[in-house]
């Protein structure tokens, strides 16, 4: 989920009987501590994994061991446990963390679930076949980017792939994160990586009727 960093831009989550729902966010360098918003269910915590990373496993894509990077509560993380792979979650909120690892204990999951900055994932000491992302990408400012790919090269085996779900320019309307384009992911990974695919996806979320306009990635280390 998009709570591992936070954008410099306010947040926005609305829905269409509603008045807007708004959080009001730090910098994207201040790096503030996100657990007041964990006291409710924000909207990216929907209480179930993503459906594209349900189809993602169901297809037989998602093999070996799993990081989920901006975990949040932990939903996709479990779901992944749940199917038999070994599986670490980190976040950079503690409370985030702390619900996700009382989901593990009440549903006897065994997940690795950690407080990390997601631009500094060397710091697990491990790496992992496959990493997958909901809604952490499309929070990071151009600077931060090639940190995360960095970051992310750090812990993903050599032909391991990286699973991102993001928002899409063409969700219109201005809540929430930033766009995302093809090309920005293209230009993000235009070395050492191959891209096998970008295609449309719907990422769902808790305040919003309709699916949110999403790309969904595939993304191997050469």
């Amino acid at each position: 989920m998009f709570s591992a960093l936070i954008n410099v831009s306010d947040v926005r989550e609305t829905h269409p009987t509603d008045a807007p729902y708004i959080l009001r966010l730090l910098p994207m360098t201040c790096m503030v501590d996100f657990s007041s918003v964990y006291n409710d269910a924000p909207p990216w915590d929907i209480g179930r994994p993503q459906k594209e990373f349900v189809q993602l496993e169901e297809a037989g894509e998602i093999v070996g061991s799993v990081l989920d990077v901006g975990c949040g509560t932990g939903e996709n993380a479990l779901f992944l446990a749940a199917k038999g792979h070994d599986v670490w979650g980190v976040d950079f909120t503690p409370s985030a963390i702390e619900k996700a690892r009382y989901k593990a204990t009440e549903r006897k999951l065994d997940v690795t679930f950690l407080t990390r900055n997601a631009l500094e994932l060397r710091t697990l000491g491990t790496t992992f076949d496959t990493v997958i992302d909901s809604g952490l990408f499309h929070v990071l400012n151009d600077e931060e980017r090639p940190q995360f790919v960095s970051s992310l090269a750090s812990v993903l085996h050599r032909h391991g792939t990286y699973f991102m779900l993001c928002f899409s320019e063409l969700e219109p309307g201005s809540y929430g994160p930033r766009r995302v384009t093809q090309s920005d992911i293209r230009n993000a990974f235009d070395r050492t990586w191959h891209i096998n695919y970008i295609r449309p996806a719907q990422m769902e979320s808790r305040r919003l009727i309709d699916d949110i306009h999403a790309w969904l990635s595939s993304i191997s280390k050469e």
